[in-house]
């Protein structure tokens, strides 16, 4: 007796579910609309033959149950009585729960949006989206409208975890935004000190790879400006595009459709495979044949050589080498009273050592990421630069875990301390700043050009350009440079390393890098020096955002133009 009654329990408990889950997606709640956002589609009148077609194409959308990887694009009619259709489902939502999901916004859409010839709408799960106009939506990259949204617990660790969030979806963006005509979606995890960060990007998959890169990378200069800087979660919703992050849970599952890798593709990569590693092993096997039982070392001191041209390694350096104790007590034990900023990889600390000369020492912190590797490698290419707009490195030490470079001491700290402080800009008369522009210009050009090495320093801003006594720039913090040997003009790197803002597209979302990603930096820097305001904080008017594109927006028409505002 008691098991019919445990069936029968269940039974009305799957109802009960599945009865929530039609009334939940049919309801006008946490559900995000616009109706016709910029006000220039115009009504159809009720019964006539675009409300006809428009019926039509949201019923067959609907019921489709061919199409099973989450997006539909659909038309219905001739001339101005064609309407055309979108429907797009998150990429871990299942085909009958994606229909339920467009049937509930399509109640909501006709509803809240009569006769509107175009609306948009989103569930605030972004589980779906449902859009319909008169115009051809189809392939556009479109970033309006949009909706925002933030968990409202604020992060901790702030740049360490902002830092985190923007690589993870700058690494998601770009797989996202790889995939095929079906599906352009990506969610994965990263860990941020003690704590998980989860986070997912998606476009509707009729985009071509570089316009979704675009939606997305647009989609993620956002995060500091319009909703979520700080917090511990956030979304940014656009008709092209969404992306979302969350710490407190995973707000995803599993893919609902994984396309499978053709045959003459997964053969391909079977065999390249198969090659590479048994040319490795066999490389391998007779290097160590070569080179004695210690080759494991030597490997590892072969491959650091590739991008060494003397091949000198850290040895060369020893000159430079400064024992820790003499670096503590030049800067009275690293004392607050000392401390000139705290950078990505540590605290940067004034101290005069036993001859007198004042320096800067960079110490790097405990939890930073950047290992030996790194600080070898800025140790090894800063040694090598002799420049007048160059930060000139003095020594370094390596005790135990300590880390330490030092510097020569500039007076007068950096750019970004006089640009954008209203009092102190006004020491920067416009032959100063156009001195500043060119210095560093020189300085990138030394970098990319005419040193013994090929640099790209990856992390050019405002806060990385130091002025002496004279006013003159230094570029310094090469802790993120890139070696380059002579014959490269990019490469392709899984860890995008920069600040927000500054990064060239195509380094942010792909990863590329080239002397064009500093070029770009430089642009952007060269607006902040001009206009004399941060590159994400900008508000003319009613106008807030992102300052290349207000400049795009009102300078560069009027130049070419005459139209529009030659003002920031």
């Amino acid at each position: 007796m008691a098991q019919p009654r445990l069936l029968y329990f269940l039974f009305c408990l799957l109802i009960t579910n599945s009865i929530s889950q039609v009334i939940a997606a049919n309801t006008t709640q946490n559900f995000h609309y616009f109706c016709d956002h910029d006000n220039d589609r115009g009504d159809y009148t009720a019964n006539s033959t675009y409300h006809t077609n428009l019926n039509t194409l949201l019923s067959t959308l609907i019921s489709n149950t061919e199409t099973h990887y989450g997006f539909y694009n659909f038309s219905n009619g001739e001339n101005t009585d064609k309407v055309y259709a979108i429907g797009l489902c998150r990429g871990d939502v299942q085909p009958e729960n994606c229909r339920t999901c467009l049937n509930g916004s399509r109640t909501n859409l006709t509803e809240l949006c009569p006769n509107r010839k175009e609306a948009i709408g989103w569930y605030e799960d972004e589980q779906c989206m449902l859009r319909y106009s008169d115009r051809n939506i189809f392939g556009l990259m479109e970033i309006g409208p949009a909706f925002y949204a933030n968990n409202d617990r604020n992060a901790s660790d702030l740049d360490e975890f902002n830092e985190d969030v923007n690589t993870l979806l700058r690494n998601l963006s770009r797989i996202a935004a790889s995939g095929d005509s079906r599906v352009k979606y990506a969610a994965d995890d990263k860990l941020s000190g003690s704590k998980v960060i989860y986070g997912l990007v998606q476009c509707t998959p009729d985009l071509e790879e570089s316009e979704c890169a675009n939606c997305l990378y647009q989609s993620i200069e956002r995060i500091p400006i319009d909703c979520c800087k700080d917090k511990i979660g956030g979304r940014v919703v656009r008709p092209s595009c969404n992306m979302r992050f969350e710490t407190s849970f995973k707000f995803y599952g599993d893919p609902a459709f994984v396309p499978p890798v053709p045959t003459g593709k997964r053969n391909a990569i079977i065999i390249a495979v198969s090659v590479v590693v048994i040319v490795s092993a066999v490389l391998t096997y007779m290097y160590i044949r070569l080179n004695g039982r210690n080759s494991w070392t030597n490997l590892e001191t072969l491959q650091e050589n590739l991008y060494d041209d003397d091949n000198d390694g850290i040895d060369a350096s020893e000159s430079l080498q400064i024992r820790f104790n003499i670096i503590r007590d030049a800067t009275n034990d690293f004392s607050n009273s000392n401390k000139l900023g705290q950078g990505g990889f540590g605290a940067v600390y004034r101290g005069k050592l036993p001859n007198g000369q004042e320096v800067a020492v960079k110490r790097l912190s405990a939890t930073s990421r950047q290992g030996d590797a790194e600080f070898k490698n800025e140790v090894l290419l800063v040694a090598k630069l002799q420049h007048r707009n160059l930060v000139r490195l003095l020594g370094f030490c390596m005790e135990g875990t300590e880390k330490l470079l030092v510097y020569e001491f500039v007076p007068n700290k950096s750019l970004d301390y006089f640009i954008f402080d209203e009092t102190k800009r006004a020491q920067l008369d416009w032959d100063r700043r156009f001195k500043i522009i060119a210095g560093t210009a020189r300085g990138i050009l030394y970098l990319h050009q005419d040193s013994r090495l090929r640099i790209i320093h990856r992390d050019l801003k405002a806060g990385n350009i130091l002025l002496d006594e004279e006013m003159n720039p230094k570029i310094a913090d090469f802790g993120v440079a890139r070696l380059f040997v002579v014959d490269q003009t990019h490469e392709d790197t899984q860890r995008v390393i920069g600040t927000f803002g500054y990064m060239a597209p195509e380094y942010a979302v792909f990863g590329k890098i080239s002397e064009k990603s500093d070029v770009f930096s430089f642009g952007v820097l060269m607006l902040e020096i001009v206009s004399g305001k941060k590159i994400t904080s900008i508000q003319q008017g009613e106008e807030t955002g992102y300052l290349c594109h207000i400049v795009s927006r009102n300078v560069v028409p009027f130049m070419l133009f005459g139209v529009g505002k030659y003002e920031i």
